[in-house]
């Protein structure tokens, strides 16, 4: 295949001999139409931020929403947390595996994992094994008496 320009395409569709006995190429021509990348219904990737705000210091923990399930505690040899919390006052109240925050779709759930002191969303507790939908400025307990407790943000 012979291209000379990039809108037409040739093919050597035979030969010739002419006069002096030299063989010539025939040549079939087409036509394509010019195309342009058009992507006409793109794919958009998402992005989200979502964060923990200690009430108690102010800190603001960012969540790794690249992991679908975020380990909430205290340094252990089992599961090690994914959100450290032994450096906030009152922590001996959290548990080593105390809660999990699982993203599942773009949607946030907190979960108490069997801790012994209990999780508390906006002051009411949070059954073992069940699973909360969360919102943006939900408040997240860890432990009784409200001594370690979050505001969970999420934005787009």
């Amino acid at each position: 295949m012979i291209n000379e320009s990039p809108e037409i395409i040739t093919d050597v569709i035979g030969t010739l001999e002419d006069d002096n006995n030299t063989d010539i190429d025939l040549f079939k021509e087409e036509s394509i139409p010019q195309t342009q990348n058009i992507i006409e219904n793109p794919t958009q990737i998402q992005t989200f931020r979502a964060s923990l705000a200690h009430v108690q210091t102010g800190v603001i923990l960012e969540l790794p929403v690249e992991l679908p399930i975020i380990h909430i505690g205290k340094p252990n040899d089992k599961t090690p947390p994914d959100i450290d919390v032994s450096g906030f006052p009152h922590s001996q109240v959290v548990s080593r595996i105390h809660a999990d925050i699982i993203i599942e779709d773009n949607t946030f759930y907190l979960e108490d994992t069997g801790s012994a002191n209990g999780t508390y969303i906006n002051h009411t507790p949070l059954p073992i094994g069940n699973r909360h939908r969360l919102k943006s400025g939900d408040r997240i307990a860890l432990g009784k008496e409200d001594k370690v407790s979050f505001i969970f943000e999420f934005e787009i």
